[in-house]
């Protein structure tokens, strides 16, 4: 049960985005993405997701290729994944929400069970438990019944990691989880990982606040300009020169 990501090189057009990268997560594992702007974070992401396909290398679940496979399959390859975008859907509760990422457990599919066709009572009973569950879990019992418009931006997000979770997945990919939080809101965060790291779940994270990054992650692979200059422990990543050169530049020697 390991992701491997292996010399995976993305290029679009004359701009190589992703240059020979690797990284590996295990069960029970956090995996931290981290890098300047542009450094090719998203692209790994989105190869990872299979938004993008690359150009060379490969990447494995499991022991079987997960480069080429649709999006719509990842669930059911045990692959689930949180978005900047959380794209919740604004005319369904949270709860429909959530079922949406339950319907890889439905018979008869989360369309049916989320406009609860009679066909699909006792799934959809079966699917909504599943996903209070999942709300519960997140930290977002209490809004099951609203719609996302009337959420704040954390419960939303909530709501989201909620929507991952109730698929049961054993690869959880996370895309800036800790964006547009406040301080409070990232020390549950960060509570919350160390949880899912319990489950023996493998996790990898793209994210560009260092103090969550530090705080959870077990590794972190450094990228710049697309290519992979560091990975190690978070403590041996904040020491590392080529790692403050690339964040810091000359304003490294200045504080000396």
């Amino acid at each position: 049960m390991t992701l491997v990501v292996e010399d995976v090189t993305v290029r679009f057009g004359g701009l190589t985005a992703l240059d020979a990268v690797s990284l590996t997560a295990e069960p029970g594992e956090v995996v931290g993405v981290i890098g300047p702007n542009g450094a090719g974070k998203t692209t790994l992401f989105n190869v990872v997701c299979g938004f993008v396909r690359p150009d060379e290398g490969s990447i494995t679940w499991e022991g079987e290729r997960l480069d080429g496979v649709r999006t719509s399959k990842l669930a059911g390859r045990g692959v689930a994944r949180t978005l900047q975008a959380l794209d919740l859907f604004a005319g369904l509760t949270a709860v429909e929400n959530v079922m949406v990422g339950a319907g890889v457990h439905a018979k008869a599919g989360w369309l049916t069970a989320a406009l609860g066709l009679r066909r699909s009572d006792r799934d959809e009973d079966a699917l909504r438990a599943k996903a209070l569950q999942a709300l519960e879990q997140a930290g977002a019992a209490g809004v099951a019944d609203r719609l996302p418009g009337t959420l704040p931006y954390p419960t939303q997000k909530r709501v989201a990691l909620a929507r991952a979770l109730v698929a049961e997945p054993r690869l959880l990919l996370l895309d800036e989880p800790a964006g547009g939080l406040g301080a409070d809101d990232m020390d549950e965060l960060t509570e919350r990982i160390d949880e899912l790291r319990g489950r023996d779940l493998a996790i990898v994270l793209v994210e560009h606040h260092m103090d969550v990054v530090m705080k959870v992650c077990d590794r972190v692979v450094v990228l710049d300009f697309g290519k992979r200059i560091c990975t190690g422990t978070p403590s041996e990543v904040q020491s590392d020169q080529a790692v403050l050169d690339a964040y810091l530049g000359v304003e490294v020697d200045a504080a000396r």
